[in-house]
């Protein structure tokens, strides 16, 4: 059995989502940061670093989301959300989820750290400007990178589509503005039924753990 250690809408949404659009059985683990339960002895010896989300699955425990989510498709997909390796799809799958995770979530993260992640002493106001700077720049060259296609690689929705599409829901959250065809991109994802079901199955569960 599969468990996934998170928070509902944190980097665990990509995961869970994947779990759904695959349609296997998983659990979900609350992992309460008001608790300090990502600091606690049993949740360390899974993640030493302390962050979210991760998996275990069997004896194996897997850190980092995207390799979560490229490890969960390959063995559970059965030819589905990924390409065939080698070919020119492949290629371009890699390239997305590199500059996915590389340029254009880490503005992002940039802007959540000195918001609200890093202790105060630690955040400095002044580097929020610069983030937003940073996002517009990577937001247009994906704006331009763009297929005409309803996913990255054609029809069928793949990995990369969804680290995408919740990196842009993040980007809403924070505020930022998108350019037209990666609003378009957003609005289709987020209306996934597999995506409602991971954040009612993940929200019920911390609601419970939630004073």
């Amino acid at each position: 059995m599969i468990t996934l250690y998170g928070t509902p809408r944190s980097r665990a949404l990509r995961v869970s989502w994947l779990l759904e659009e695959l349609g296997i059985d998983w659990t979900f683990s609350f992992i309460n940061f008001s608790k300090g339960d990502n600091r606690s002895d049993s949740f360390l010896a899974l993640n030493p670093s302390g962050k979210i989300p991760v998996i275990s699955d069997d004896d194996l425990v897997l850190t980092e989301s995207a390799a979560i989510c490229q490890y969960l498709a390959e063995k559970y997909g059965e030819g589905r959300f990924l390409p065939s390796a080698g070919t020119t799809n492949a290629g371009h799958y890699h390239q997305w989820v590199s500059f996915i995770i590389c340029e254009l979530e880490q503005p992002l993260w940039t802007m959540g750290k000195h918001k609200f992640a890093l202790p105060d002493e630690q955040r400095q106001p002044c580097i929020l400007p610069v983030a937003e700077w940073e996002f517009d720049k990577a937001a247009a060259l994906a704006e331009a990178m763009m297929p005409n296609t309803p996913y990255l690689l054609g029809d069928e929705l793949s990995v990369a589509d969804i680290l995408l599409a919740h990196t842009l829901m993040w980007a809403t959250v924070f505020e930022q503005t998108l350019p037209p065809k990666l609003t378009a991109f957003r609005d289709r994802l987020q209306i996934r039924p597999a995506l409602a079901k991971a954040l009612a199955k993940t929200e019920a569960i911390a609601a419970q753990g939630t004073p």
